[in-house]
């Protein structure tokens, strides 16, 4: 769900972005009403419906009505949803939400068909950090929207050692061992493994999560049965729609991708003012 008052604040910063000093194509008709329509341009999924009316209400007046919900499958044709207010707010918000409604549906869609493609319910398929600056928020909402899962927000989310905070402490057992230091008795402990060696070592120190870096299935579903039960286990690099359907069964518990937030086609949406006539 939506944080309200980010995402309040992240749209006010888009809106001045696009405005700067006015609309200066509308001027001339700014408090004149108008009505239109988002409408798909493509099939697809929807996400992004709350955004419309909180962009509006920080522009003027314009009241937006949802024909579709978040997560529903559209096709091309169909009405997303219907503004009616003074012309100076409805194309002045026009642009922004566009943006965001196409680009969140882009991330929606791609996520579902990622995990349809993965085709097991044992497996959680997860984002990463590799989003758009100032849109984390809203991209994580949409891998939601599309039946994935949130990993970490932030570096504060947990504590995930790499292969550079490997080479820095010297190996998985003192990586590990430091991080147990520091860590809140809430905080969870993640590292990351790329052989067999590794791997063994880190199960020793019985972290909360063993990511298994850039491995193919096979190595995978060998290495799962080494892992006791109450370690969790994650995959990871590399792991994009092409490829995934190759992690079925592979026995871990989470599939990470960061294709799923940084790879993206948006979805093709349009708007379109009562009376308007576009070639489609």
């Amino acid at each position: 769900m939506l944080n309200q008052f980010l995402i309040k604040q992240r749209i006010s910063e888009f809106l001045k972005e696009d405005l700067e000093f006015g609309d200066l194509s509308t001027a001339p008709w700014i408090d004149q009403p108008v009505s239109g329509y988002f409408i798909a341009k493509q099939a697809g999924i929807i996400c992004g419906q709350q955004i419309p009316q909180i962009a509006y209400d920080q522009l003027g007046k314009a009241d937006y009505l949802p024909l579709v919900k978040d997560g529903q499958q559209v096709t091309k044709g169909m009405q997303l949803g219907k503004v009616t207010g003074t012309a100076a707010t409805v194309f002045a918000g026009e642009r922004v939400i566009l943006n965001l409604l196409q680009h969140l549906s882009g991330i929606a869609g791609k996520t579902a068909g990622m995990v349809k493609r993965l085709a097991d319910d044992s497996i959680k398929l997860v984002d990463t950090r590799k989003t758009t600056p100032g849109l984390r928020l809203f991209e994580k909402y949409a891998v939601t929207v599309g039946g994935g899962y949130n990993h970490r927000f932030g570096l504060t989310g947990g504590i995930m050692l790499k292969d550079n905070h490997l080479a820095l402490a010297g190996g998985p057992t003192a990586a590990i061992a430091a991080a147990k230091r520091w860590a809140g008795p809430l905080t969870p402990i993640e590292v990351e493994v790329e052989n067999r060696q590794q791997l063994l070592a880190a199960i020793n120190q019985k972290p909360d999560v063993i990511m298994f870096d850039n491995q193919t299935p096979a190595m995978i579903a060998e290495w799962q049965k080494l892992v006791p039960a109450g370690i969790l286990t994650e995959a990871s690099g590399g792991i994009t729609d092409e490829n995934i359907a190759q992690y079925h069964g592979c026995g871990v518990d989470f599939i990470s991708s960061g294709s799923l937030t940084n790879d993206v086609k948006p979805l093709d949406i349009s708007f379109l003012l009562d009376g308007a006539i576009k070639n489609s």
